[in-house]
């Protein structure tokens, strides 16, 4: 285990949580910071502000040190769905101009770009691509290809648009090759990384991405509701600023002066308002466990932990979504060969197990703070009910 003290997640007291693709369990620390907060607030009301105000450079500077990057490209959101609104809605488009996704994009990535489409930019999306022979007779989502892509990219492409994992299948874009690609055609790469973030290693400025957002409640175990944006100062540049409010501008507390002032950095994002209780807590979050993880031997351990769930399984029970280790990530699909799809869910999740599905394959997702014997149990768990229906 990469853990010295397993009692920081005390969901696995509860149930073997094989969901963190899903909605994790909150990571205990985090919990009991908005617990503080919330109860500071109930007792004074701003008052009790003067105990926060370094909410938001915490913030910043945590989840810079966890992204390899400057504390200025960073930003709190409350989902990708927003960030994602508004970087297509700022972007510098015109008429005849393309996007390119993947036709099975989680629709966060996919309707904000839609709604260029009726200033003349075109979405091209991706075809579904089989990754393995033995899977091609089934009619769900698995990948797309880079040959694919070569071929749609043209003179007009200004983004391309991809979730790092994609969320039905598992399917990791190779994100270094990805953005190579980019940077050799001056294509601005924004990712979607809410299926990766916490679970791979993710280093845009590194790896040349324009711009990357998480919503925070999956491998990040924070709050449903908070997200992390990274934004490179080369793509801010570009943008148009489609949402405004006191944040957004260098004299935000002087309410009485109206004069345009924006401020460039990450924090153009953060124009209004923010929730400080859940800032802290995603503040906690990087501090406290993420930034002292080595990424790459929590994407192996995850790995390992679903290498041993497959040997456990029952192979005339289950058929699984295998990719080439570039393009594995910490999600396993696998379809049942038994029975329905939902009903396995809800008969193991009633047996402790804890598992999702929502587009047709079952997602296997375990996270690094698991330990083997809990792997060993959901398998003889997973075997049972898929065999008893």
């Amino acid at each position: 285990m990469l853990i010295k003290d397993p009692s920081i997640f005390p969901a696995r007291d509860n149930n073997i949580f094989l969901a963190h693709c899903a909605v994790s369990p909150l990571f205990f620390s985090a919990s009991e910071s908005i617990i503080r907060f919330t109860e500071d607030m109930a007792r004074g009301g701003i008052t009790r502000m003067v105990n926060y105000q370094d909410t938001m450079p915490r913030f910043h500077k945590a989840w810079a040190e966890f992204l390899h990057t400057d504390s200025k490209n960073i930003s709190y959101i409350p989902n990708t769905a927003t960030a994602l609104s508004m970087l297509a809605e700022g972007y510098p488009f015109e008429p005849g101009d393309q996007v390119i996704s993947y036709c099975h994009e989680y629709p966060s990535n996919h309707y904000p770009w839609r709604l260029r489409e009726e200033e003349g930019v075109e979405l091209i999306q991706l075809g579904d691509h089989s990754p393995t022979a033995d899977m091609a007779d089934i009619t769900l989502p698995k990948s797309w290809s880079f040959e694919e892509l070569t071929e749609l990219c043209t003179e007009r492409t200004r983004i391309i648009t991809l979730s790092h994992v994609q969320f039905s299948s598992g399917y990791a874009a190779d994100l270094p090759k990805l953005g190579m690609f980019c940077k050799e055609r001056d294509i601005d790469l924004i990712i979607d990384a809410a299926q990766s973030l916490g679970c791979l290693p993710v280093y845009p400025v590194e790896w040349n991405i324009a711009a990357m957002a998480a919503s925070c409640w999956k491998w990040l175990m924070g709050v449903k509701g908070s997200g992390v944006l990274y934004s490179s100062p080369d793509l801010r540049k570009k943008l148009k600023i489609t949402m405004a409010g006191p944040g957004l501008m260098r004299h935000s507390l002087e309410y009485l002066n109206h004069s345009w002032d924006p401020l460039d950095d990450g924090r153009m994002f953060e124009y209004s308002t923010l929730p400080w209780g859940l800032v802290r807590a995603l503040a906690i979050i990087a501090e406290e466990l993420f930034c002292s993880l080595n990424m790459e031997e929590v994407r192996e351990e995850v790995f390992r932990l679903q290498d041993l769930l497959v040997e456990h399984l029952d192979p005339d029970l289950f058929r699984f979504l295998h990719f080439i280790p570039a393009n594995r990530s910490g999600i396993l699909a696998a379809l049942p060969e038994r029975g329905d799809l939902q009903t396995l869910i809800r008969k193991a999740g009633e047996s402790g197990v804890v598992v999702s599905g929502p587009v047709g394959y079952l997602r296997l997702a375990p996270h690094f703070y698991l330990e083997d014997e809990q792997i060993v149990q959901a398998a003889e768990v997973l075997n049972r009910v898929a065999w008893d229906q």
